[in-house]
Parts: C-alpha cells; structure tokens; sequence
C-alpha cells in the first residue's frame, strides 16, 4: 500500500541535530504536487526571501522567470524540460527558472560568484517555501538553449534550475515507478566528517 503524503512527509523530516532551522528539517524535493494554487501573497513572500541572501559586492545578480500554471511563461518553462522532467512537473502550480549575470553591472568584471549567489538565493527561496508549507523541486534537467530562446534570456545571465513550486501531492498520483519508488523512499546525507575538514581531508572536529 502507497504512502499517504502525510506519511512521506513524515518519513522524509531529517533526522538532525537540536537547534537546526524546522523548515532546513522539513524541506525535501517531491514529484507529487496537488493541484491547490499558490497564493499570489505566498509567491511574495518566497521572492521576499530570495531578494534578502548574500551576494558578492551586494550584486544581487540573479533574476527569477516565473510562471504560474497556464500562463505563457508556465508553458515555454516547461517545454524546455527534459521528459523525464515533464513527466511529473506538469502537476505543479508554477514553474521558476533562476537566472544570473555573470559580470558585475558597476563595472562589467567578470562575477565569478554569481552562479554562487544564485544558489543561496534559491536557498533561500525553497527554505521560505518550506516555512510556508509549500514543496520545491530544483531540476537540471531542461535544454537551457530553449528556454533561453523561448524567454529572450540574454547571453550575460548563465541559467540555474528550474524550480517547480507547490503544495505537495499524494505519491499514488504518479504513475512511474521509479518515481513512485523514489517518493517514498527515506532521504539520506553524508555524514559531517566526509566534507567538513580541519585540513584537506581531515575531517574537523565540530561535535
């Protein structure tokens, strides 16, 4: 018998230690999305978060292209998926693609960091949808010529992911196996010592 979302939801909460952030311990990356909309106050507030991560010399250099479902924009994201990706992204509300200048707008230097800072706005984005009992799902798989072309994304900004955004879904809704099998399965890290050095690897004793 499949998991209820409830139960995934349950199974999938990190088994952590105290004191870390709950919305670091609940987020996770479904498939299964239900149909219920994503308020407009609710997308604000994502984006909100987003606007307030770090970046290198406060650029700020990522742009965020969303859509919500039967828009233009919903329709040309997800035509530039990959269709494994649109095999279950469909039933998302919105579809995000995050983008980034590579080179700084005071001086036109190249941004080494922007892909960086791309990433812990991202960050920063899925962590409040998850304070907000929203479910996120970050895909690298999609053409990123078509969506450039589809989107008129100028050659400066390098892309990201593709964020599917919503609440989630029962796992029985989807018919792939593989899928289902990964829905449901218990979600694993690795452990500390195997990327937090004292020196080149050395794991550090952090408790």
């Amino acid at each position: 018998m499949t998991l209820s979302a409830a139960e995934v939801s349950n199974l999938k909460k990190a088994a952590t230690v105290d004191g870390v952030l709950p919305a670091i311990q609940g987020r996770w990356s479904p498939r299964a999305f239900s149909d219920r909309d994503v308020s407009a106050a609710d997308l604000a507030r994502v984006f909100e978060a987003a606007r307030w991560a770090a970046s290198s010399y406060n650029e700020q250099p990522w742009r965020f292209l969303v859509g919500a479902r039967n828009s233009v924009t919903y329709k040309k994201i997800f035509g530039s998926l990959m269709p494994f990706n649109q095999g279950w992204a469909g039933s998302a509300p919105v579809l995000i693609l995050g983008a980034t200048r590579t080179e700084f707008s005071h001086n036109d230097a190249p941004n080494r960091n922007a892909l960086y800072d791309l990433g812990a706005a991202s960050s920063y984005l899925t962590l409040q949808a998850a304070a907000l009992g929203l479910a996120t799902h970050q895909m690298a798989g999609f053409d990123e010529a078509a969506a450039r072309q589809a989107l008129e994304i100028p050659e400066e900004f390098a892309l990201g992911a593709i964020i599917a955004l919503g609440y989630q879904g029962e796992p029985a809704a989807l018919a792939n196996e593989q899928l289902l099998a990964q829905e449901v399965a218990p979600r694993q890290r690795k452990p500390l010592n195997d990327f937090v050095f004292s020196e080149w690897g050395v794991a550090a004793d952090v408790g």
